[in-house]
């Protein structure tokens, strides 16, 4: 075990973390991220994509290939390099120390589990706080990629399921005592995030569920950078 997080300090160069940032990588895609072995082979200083760097340097491996179209599954070779690469992006994207970056995923895992949201909320906003004037151009891009980062790393814990698009954020946590439906707007507000989750029967497949179920609804403020408002029903 203690070889395992002495490799990861020593083994995960930041300059991959820049690399992502600097090319507005989605982090979401790289658990499933699909090439060709001219990308796979192609390391540059002009190269896009970050990709071959990460897959050359150990923490993507070749999981499925295609023949007919020649083309490679890439996906992380087992739970503990996937934990450890996630935690190790977390300070680079979210505003928290590196020290306390492996504890605030502990405090998210037990808010969750206590059923305390608001608490859960407060911390994701200290997570956006001082986010750099110049990310504002990626904003959509960045703020998706944080709640993906949190997502991921609660999710070693509690069941979690992260779904995206077109500038919304859909999340599902679900505990021995609780689960949460939660819906994120980019410039909305929380009320229709609300009213998406109940539009959509988002909370369908737990009708007959006995554990205590809660709806909410989140917007993110591009003008302060920032969760603006949650809304709660339960």
């Amino acid at each position: 075990n203690e070889f395992k997080s002495y490799w990861f300090e020593t083994g995960t160069p930041t300059y991959l973390v820049e690399l992502l940032k600097k090319h507005h990588y989605d982090l979401h895609r790289m658990a499933h991220e699909e090439t060709d072995e001219q990308v796979l082979n192609s390391i540059d200083s002009e190269s896009t994509n970050p990709i071959p760097v990460i897959y050359q340097s150990g923490y993507l491996t070749i999981k499925g290939y295609d023949e007919r179209f020649g083309i490679y599954r890439l996906g992380f070779p087992n739970r503990e390099v996937e934990e450890g690469f996630v935690r190790f992006l977390l300070p680079y994207y979210a505003n928290v120390d590196k020290v306390e970056s492996p504890f605030e995923i502990q405090k998210f895992v037990r808010e969750v589990e206590a059923g305390d949201y608001e608490s859960f909320f407060r911390r994701l906003q200290s997570f956006f706080s001082d986010i750099p004037y110049e990310l504002a151009r990626e904003l959509e891009l960045h703020y998706q990629n944080v709640l993906y980062i949190v997502c991921k790393l609660v999710g070693f814990y509690v069941k979690a399921e992260y779904h995206t698009s077109e500038g919304r954020v859909d999340m599902v946590l679900q505990t021995d005592k609780f689960i949460y439906i939660m819906e994120f707007k980019l410039n909305g507000t929380a009320e229709e995030a609300l009213q998406q989750i109940n539009d959509k029967h988002y909370a369908r497949p737990f009708e007959t569920d006995s554990r205590k179920l809660f709806k909410i609804g989140v917007n993110f403020s591009a003008e302060t950078r920032n969760i603006e408002k949650w809304l709660v029903e339960n």
